[in-house]
């Protein structure tokens, strides 16, 4: 309970105060773009991502989220610099200031989440972002777009929010 009220008072206190809504690809400069580690094609998905925006001369950062637990022996595949780890979040959730500030440099029009499950430091991350345009994989009020489809893949989801992407005029 008291976990739940200071995560939606940190919402507020943390979101962006510029206004969203649909925005068509023409007028998306940058992108800022979350993938699950976990997903089993995150590689195959990151791949897509930056080569549907290269494509675009849209500029691409991608954050990835890696709340496994690794052992000794594991590494972690991806840079720990745009990694969002269960370490990077406080007792309620929130990301770091440094990756929120990070996520926040790259000054996104565009933030898409391919985390099909729901996740108080994506919202967060949603939030606060300045992006003009949001696309999310759950339902959040944070979000301008929802795509829903918990059986498909990051990957495959990534595919159909393009489609979508490339119909908004």
């Amino acid at each position: 309970m008291l976990k739940e009220i200071v995560q939606r008072r940190s919402l507020r206190k943390g979101a962006s105060e510029v206004p969203t809504g649909l925005l068509s690809l023409g007028k998306v400069r940058s992108a800022v773009v979350f993938i699950d580690v976990e997903d089993t094609t995150f590689d195959q998905c990151k791949n897509s991502v930056l080569s549907f925006f290269r494509d675009r001369g849209i500029k691409a950062d991608i954050f990835f989220f890696d709340f496994r637990k690794l052992s000794k022996e594991e590494r972690l595949i991806t840079s720990i610099t745009t990694t969002v780890l269960k370490k990077d979040l406080n007792w309620y959730g929130r990301p770091s200031r440094e990756k929120v500030a990070l996520m926040l440099s790259g000054e996104p029009d565009l933030f898409v989440s391919l985390v099909a499950r729901p996740s108080f430091a994506l919202e967060y991350m949603a939030a606060s972002s300045r992006a003009r345009f949001k696309v999310g994989r759950y339902d959040a009020p944070v979000f301008d777009l929802v795509f829903r489809a918990e059986n498909l893949s990051e990957y495959d989801a990534f595919l159909e929010i393009v489609k979508l992407l490339d119909k908004v005029a």
